[in-house]
């Protein structure tokens, strides 16, 4: 890590932790069940590939059939359901013992979920950015947009997220990629109506997407050149 970026991402990422901890909310920092530890379990067991591509986030990403949708046998799926930006912080040290050659994340809906103040998740998916760096230098790391939402389909349970939320923090993810290297990949052109919601007919909840849908984030991936 050259000293320039070293820095740069310091001195942003002690920025994004006194914001959040200006905050002074409590942050419910919880990420273990019984889905998460089956699925690393099943994950720490898997034999590692060489050049991998890992797609690691949530429900969101695990929904993917990534390998069928990219179609390269080095693709991996490490999306747990219900993963929040600390449980793919305890986990990173599985994705990173391969060295991978990508990975794309994607995470902080859930968090958001809960109600964690959008600074906290731009703090924690800064850490994950700087420890990528620090532990497999030459993996490349793509952190994309969260997804729009459509608020009209969404449960009650969800009313904590909203699209201006997410445009916010994707708009601060945006810049933390600038400051520390990292690719800031939008998905909204993707999936988003004329009024910057996620397309009705793409989800089943107005969050979580139809197996189908996935064709639609996978092509975009691949016309801007991301997965070659």
């Amino acid at each position: 890590m050259n000293a320039l970026y070293q820095r740069a991402l310091v001195g942003c990422i002690a920025i994004f932790c006194s914001t959040a901890n200006a905050q002074q909310t409590t942050v419910d920092s919880t990420y273990l069940n019984s889905h998460y530890s089956a699925r690393l379990d099943f994950f720490r067991k898997m034999p590692n590939k060489k050049h991998e591509i890992v797609f690691l986030g949530n429900s969101l990403t695990e929904g993917g059939k990534w390998q069928e949708l990219v179609s390269k046998k080095n693709v991996i799926n490490r999306g747990i359901s219900g993963d929040v930006t600390y449980g793919i912080w305890a986990r990173l040290d599985e994705v990173l013992s391969s060295r991978p050659s990508k990975i794309f994340l994607l995470c902080g809906i859930n968090d958001m979920k809960r109600g964690t103040p959008n600074e906290v998740i731009l703090a924690n998916i800064a850490k994950i950015a700087t420890r990528v760096k620090r532990e497999s230098p030459k993996t490349r790391l793509f952190i994309q947009s969260l997804l729009p939402v459509n608020e009209a389909m969404l449960p009650a349970s969800y009313d904590k997220i909203n699209n201006a939320r997410i445009n916010e923090l994707n708009s601060s993810l945006e810049t933390l990629c600038r400051q520390t290297g990292a690719t800031y990949v939008d998905l909204h052109p993707a999936l988003e109506d004329q009024e910057g919601s996620l397309r009705k007919e793409l989800s089943i909840d107005g969050l979580h997407l139809r197996q189908a849908s996935y064709i639609l984030w996978a092509n975009h991936l691949k016309k801007l050149n991301l997965l070659d």
